[in-house]
């Protein structure tokens, strides 16, 4: 009785946290603080430090840099909610992708289209970074590859793509039509795809034009000869409040417009990508040096494995790590072991309830937030916390039944010939026996929101993911370690935790009664 009343303390107390935590959200969102968003590739990282170091020393509180947030239909979700006031974006894209085609040639254009949303488009940086298609130089020389037309004519090519550029109405669903490309491309992580196509495993890859890796790998771009790909001026989207909430930040702003050229983007794509240079470094550097490419590199340029294990956001990381699996699992304990005891004895509606928390485990992690993303308009902590908590349901749900029904008959029976009613029963007897299966539910959710709660760093929520994403982004093996290792020992911290909560339960229950007092 001592362990079940701890453990439903415990369970009151994580949902106190996360209603203090989700109601923080909002007072958050109405403060003063200049919230900028990056895509998950290094460009935008490295555009995302550059904005907020440049308007930084302009406003009262640092500005609320959201890393990595995915594709553009997230950050834009980001930006048309409120969750970010800002991000850099290239031309192209907002024509053919957020306008979705419509008109917009130029920048007065664009601004018209976007009103109604209540954005706008200003600054543009001074760089175009391009789609484009790219192949080992070997291979150009071998097969005489110098267009596009050229690789159509080639169909034994492996094509490697991004998943972003498969999906674009800008991407390979145009061009092939353009081109009348055959291939069936391979889906690939921007980054990884540079690794694969050194490796010869594909043939073909989807590059920005101003990638680092280009020159490093000896890749040939292919000239696009029917002209299909438009610009991609790097410019700034933003919420059109923002120039009148903060002026004097958005003045600072626009002293980078034509600031940024394409061999100044190029030179920092590779301090971040091949020198494995902290993205604010790079951003800081570029600032000092007043955009001079041959700045001398900062001493923190190069980081060990070590240096990024224990970097200055380790704890940071882990804490919001930490409240994503806590808060998630307790709303799961308090909404799943009611549930449970409910439909306990009613077979089929316990089986129709199951069945659903059984379906909801099949569903994508990414595609799961995604679908949050757009029901709720929002990204962060309360998509990732609603997926987690869905995720959590099931294990905790059947092992509440399983042990429920584990209870030996003669037991309930001698709960009610010692006239306890049907509450009494369950809370005396049912629910203390099935404690032990319960918590190993509760156990495996744990684990399981643990190793999901990495990709809620894809809507900005935090955690270790961070690392992670970013690594894939850079193709940071070290990276990826720094974020994958303190996620595993957190693991199996939680597991040495569970362990010791079961040996003191098996203690307590084989401990001998107390003798009885003296008459």
């Amino acid at each position: 009785m001592h362990l079940l009343r701890s453990f439903r303390r415990a369970a009151l107390l994580l949902l106190g946290v996360s209603m203090a935590w989700l109601a923080a959200a909002p007072a958050q969102a109405a403060d003063e603080a200049l919230r900028i968003g990056s895509k998950r590739f290094t460009e935008s990282y490295i555009l995302a430090e550059l904005l907020a170091q440049t308007a930084a020393p302009h406003i009262a509180s640092p500005p609320v840099v959201r890393q990595g947030l995915g594709n553009t239909a997230i950050v834009y979700e980001a930006l048309r909610s409120g969750a970010i006031d800002l991000y850099a974006e290239y031309t192209g894209t907002i024509a053919l992708e957020i306008l979705k085609g419509s008109p917009a040639d130029t920048r007065e254009a664009m601004n018209a289209a976007l009103a109604p949303m209540g954005l706008g488009v200003a600054i543009p940086l001074g760089f175009n970074d391009g789609y484009a298609l790219a192949v080992r130089a070997a291979d150009a020389e071998r097969l005489g590859l110098r267009t596009l037309s050229d690789l159509a004519k080639h169909p034994e090519l492996k094509l490697g793509l991004s998943n972003e550029f498969l999906g674009r109405a800008d991407g390979w669903k145009g061009l092939a039509a353009r081109y009348g490309f055959t291939q069936t491309p391979t889906g690939l992580d921007h980054g990884l795809a540079y690794e694969a196509v050194a490796a010869k495993q594909i043939d073909a890859i989807d590059i920005y034009t101003t990638d680092a890796k280009i020159d490093h790998l000896g890749l040939r771009v292919l000239e696009d000869d029917r002209k299909f790909f438009p610009r991609y001026d790097a410019v700034v989207l933003y919420k059109l409040d923002l120039p009148t909430r903060l002026p004097k930040a958005w003045a600072a702003l626009q002293a980078l417009e034509g600031k940024v050229d394409e061999h100044a983007m190029i030179a920092m794509n590779a301090r971040a990508e091949l020198q494995s240079v902290p993205f604010d470094v790079i951003a800081r550097d570029f600032i000092s040096s007043t955009g001079k490419t041959g700045a001398a590199p900062s001493q923190e340029a190069r980081r060990g494995f070590t240096a990024k294990l224990f970097g200055p956001d380790l704890w940071k990381l882990a804490r919001q790590h930490l409240l994503l699996v806590a808060v998630s699992v307790g709303i799961a304990i308090l909404i799943g072991v009611p549930i449970a005891i409910l439909v306990f004895s009613h077979v089929r509606l316990r089986a129709v309830v199951l069945g659903i928390a059984s379906l909801m485990q099949t569903v994508p992690s990414l595609a799961l937030l995604a679908v949050l993303i757009s029901m709720l308009g929002a990204i962060g902590a309360l998509p990732a916390l609603i997926a987690l908590t869905l995720y959590s349901l099931l294990p905790i749900m059947r092992n509440t039944v399983t042990g429920l029904a584990e209870v030996p008959n003669g037991l309930r029976l001698a709960g009610t010939a010692l006239g306890m009613t049907p509450p009494q029963s369950l809370r005396l007897v049912l629910l203390p026996l099935a404690l032990p299966t319960l918590l190993a539910g509760v156990r495996t959710a744990t684990a399981i929101a643990i190793g999901t709660a990495t990709i809620a760093a894809f809507i900005g929520a935090g955690g270790f993911g961070e690392r992670i994403v970013t690594g894939l982004a850079l193709n940071d093996r070290e990276l990826l370690l720094a974020g994958a290792l303190p996620a595993a020992a957190m693991a199996l911290i939680s597991e040495g935790i569970f362990e010791l909560i079961e040996w003191t339960m098996r203690r307590r229950r084989r401990a001998p009664p107390s003798s009885l007092p003296p008459a």
